[in-house]
């Protein structure tokens, strides 16, 4: 019987009895359905970012071309595996023969399986892990090497050779979880198929019949496999030395690429593992994001540099976002000062933080949007203690001094702390927070009153996501829109929905504010001579082109922060400590505001000045000369200030400032108590008045006028539940408080309150 026929009896019984080998991919199919086990996050011009490891039971990297591995890795394979590879058609008969003959009179050895043959095998394997099966693994049968065999020869029926021993070097599985040629170089020797010499190459091949072979058995095979390739090229004489060395640290990992993840055909920069990390979910997926690679790259750079600087001041950890105003778009997202970091897992833009005096501009702009202050209005920085229910709440500024009447144009662009809870007291605790809500902060899940007047101050968790679209809110007049780190459009899954980003990247677009107050508020954060006070005419928040700027420092300088805009970009910076312990002497324009400068100064390079919403007068605002009196007083050189029309004045006295004045005491919720040793017509109570009475104003109790409202009045008490309020010449309520008079048992020394 001719050979021929042989390969066409064995053919036939293999399609009889083994007809489920014939269920094989094209090649085609076979590279549309590998799927890499790392998933992998793109620059906007599709460059790779990060990877993201999803795939835990096989470690399986971009399919690797046959042009792209090394000519000594396919010799050594071939002298290993399938020495008659080029000339078989599947099957080789007389290696199938020979060893037959071999188990049958002598030992159990290796089969003669070929290439063809051990593909069809891994095809089987990789279809059932693609099934979520369990692989087979072991000796195989009788049946399963005759379908083996037939599969074989279809698939040389049907595939070329090169694209045989392409997929089997992708399928093959070389040692632990390592499976695929371009996993097995990296994770051994360091480096790429294509750059794998003659050495590599045979203990490559020789970890093909062994993966989970020792170092010293692992390098006999790969001598076996050297003496192998010299036999075919004849005369060349096979190199052993140094095998077992160069075995043993492949193997126990001295030569592994450093890098952790692999991206196609570059290590992985890891620039922003942090976002990878919420937007990466599917093994062998590649999104591509809003991000900007060289941007993001020299943000991260920057915000180390600076860490490094005031590593002694205990700052180690930081983070960084720069937005589009226009699209939205994030265009760098830095969660953590990577390798200086003791918690660089930690994502320091969504992780919710004090928020420092970042969130006065926002109180500053609804005071003016109701008229209750200008920019151009005085308030009083002096000593301050307010009642509460919790007792006395005394705000300090940042420096020890005060400063007496100032305008709230220098107010905030000092940031004091005074002026801003004088403000806070105005506008209400309760209106602060609702406005703080449409500009984006909802981790402010409370009601105003939880929060009380160290809300001004920023005693509130925000993350560094809410106050960077709420800036670039600002930048843009007080239009809110969810940002996007995806460059998809439809159906984009958000990065993250709870936390330091609940509400960021979902919402309808609305206005926050309307733009007349938010451009006063963007032009005093940009105006140089506001800040002068505070941080002198030098500054890290100087630019020599337009933009606004505000930093903050939370209680005990946990946090600090620095966020602005131009009329293109927002940068927000945070640095502080991520397990929340406190820096020495790192304030918000010590700490973040370097990075935020260095990072605006990269994004206007070469730019020329432009305009924005932000710097752009909007429609009800108007601007006219100012002087302030008495001058010996206020001192506060004339200027040219912007108001809302309808508020203007040429002329700021200080009589008139009475716009901040309220109810010092009693305070809401007050319980006081009546002393029984004092008789009753002898006890008053002070109601007392924070700022200067306006004229006619007076105190009303529970509907009733009792007097003048004076800096100080006495109101002879009752027992009961009240009700004081402070009304203007008309009878208008300027502000009012619920308090409580106790009348009580016995002996109780002097008057109690609380």
């Amino acid at each position: 019987m001719t050979l021929r026929c042989v390969r066409l009896v064995s053919f036939v019984l293999a399609c009889w009895f083994c007809r489920p080998a014939f269920a094989l991919p094209s090649f085609a199919a076979l590279r549309a359905a590998y799927v890499e086990s790392d998933a992998v996050l793109l620059a906007r011009d599709g460059r790779p970012l990060s990877s993201r490891r999803i795939e835990m039971t096989q470690r399986r990297l971009p399919w690797t071309t046959i042009e792209d591995v090394s000519p000594t890795l396919l010799r050594a394979l071939l002298a290993s595996e399938d020495r008659n590879f080029y000339a078989h058609s599947g099957v080789d008969w007389g290696a199938a023969a020979a060893s037959a003959w071999r188990n049958l009179w002598v030992t159990k050895t290796r089969g003669a399986s070929t290439l063809s043959m051990q593909l069809v095998g891994l095809l089987d394997e990789f279809d059932s892990l693609e099934r979520g099966e369990a692989t087979r693994h072991g000796r195989r049968s009788v049946a399963q090497k005759l379908s083996q065999a037939a599969g074989a020869l279809w698939l040389e029926q049907r595939w070329r050779k090169d694209q045989i021993l392409e997929a089997y070097l992708n399928l093959a599985g070389f040692r632990g979880e390592l499976v695929g040629v371009a996993a097995m170089s990296r994770g051994l020797f360091g480096k790429w198929p294509d750059g794998l010499d003659e050495r590599e190459s045979a203990l490559a091949a020789a970890l093909l019949r062994a993966p989970g072979a020792a170092p010293p058995a692992v390098a006999a095979r790969a001598c076996g496999v050297l003496q192998a390739m010299a036999q075919l090229q004849r005369g060349v004489a096979a190199d052993c030395a140094g095998l077992d060395a160069l075995a043993r640290l492949a193997l126990a990992g001295g030569l592994r690429d450093p890098v952790g993840g692999w991206l196609g055909t570059e290590r992985s920069p890891n620039l922003a593992a942090h976002l990878a990390q919420k937007l990466l979910t599917r093994a062998g997926e590649r999104r591509r994001s809003t991000l900007d690679a060289d941007l993001q790259r020299f943000a991260s750079a920057a915000l180390q540099g600076q860490l490094r600087a005031i590593a002694r001041q205990n700052a180690e950890d930081g983070a960084l976002l720069v937005i589009d105003n226009a699209s939205g778009e994030v265009l760098a997202w830095v969660g953590s000062s990577g390798s200086l970091s003791d918690a660089r897992e930690v994502d320091g833009v969504s992780a919710l933080r004090q928020a420092g005096s970042t969130l006065k501009p926002f109180l500053y702009a609804l005071a003016f949007e109701r008229r209750d202050l200008t920019a151009a209005s005085l308030i009083d920085d002096s000593s301050l203690a307010l009642s509460t229910s919790n007792g006395l709440y005394v705000p300090q500024d940042y420096s020890p001094e005060y400063r007496g009447w100032v305008s709230a144009r220098l107010a905030l662009g000092g940031s004091l702390n005074v002026p801003a809870v004088r403000t806070l007291v105005r506008v209400g605790a309760d209106a602060f927070r609702d406005r703080l809500h449409a500009f984006g902060f909802a981790s402010l899940t409370e009601d105003g009153d939880y929060y009380g007047f160290s809300l001004a101050l920023g005693s509130a968790d925000v993350s560094l996501l809410m106050l960077a679209n709420a800036y670039r809110t600002l930048a843009n007049g007080g239009s809110w829109t969810p940002l996007r780190v995806l460059r998809e459009q439809s159906r984009a899954p958000l990065p993250c929905a709870g936390g330091g980003c609940r509400g960021v990247f979902d919402g309808a677009p609305h206005r926050a504010a309307p733009a007349a107050p938010v451009f006063i508020v963007a032009d005093i954060l940009a105006d140089r001579a506001a800040r002068v006070g505070t941080f002198g005419l030098e500054s890290w928040l100087a630019t020599p082109y337009w933009s606004a700027a505000k930093t903050g420092t939370s209680k005990d300088m946990r946090d600090n922060w620095c966020v602005g805009f131009s009329p293109r970009h927002t940068v927000a910076v945070w640095v502080g400590n991520a397990a929340g312990e406190a820096m020495r002497d790192v304030s918000g324009v010590s700490g973040a505001a370097p990075v935020w400068r260095e990072v605006m100064d990269y994004l206007e390079r070469g730019r020329r000045p432009e305009a924005g919403v932000a710097n752009t007068p909007p429609p009800g605002v108007v601007r006219q000369p100012i002087r302030f009196a008495p001058p010996e007083k206020i001192r506060e050189a004339p200027r040219q200030e912007w108001f809302l029309a309808g508020t203007a004045m040429s002329v700021v006295q200080l009589a008139e400032a009475t716009a901040l004045s309220h109810i010092a005491y009693p305070g809401q919720g007050t319980i006081i108590a009546l002393d029984p040793d004092i008789p009753p017509a002898r006890q008053r109570i002070a109601l007392q008045l924070s700022g200067a009475a306006g004229a006619g104003w007076q105190w009303r109790i529970d509907g009733q006028r009792v007097g003048a409202a004076a800096r100080s009045a006495h109101w002879l008490p009752r027992p009961g539940h009240h009700r004081l309020a402070l009304a203007d010449a008309q009878g208008r309520e300027i502000e009012a408080v619920s308090f409580e008079v106790r009348a009580l048992r016995g002996k109780t020394g002097k008057m109690a309150k609380r």
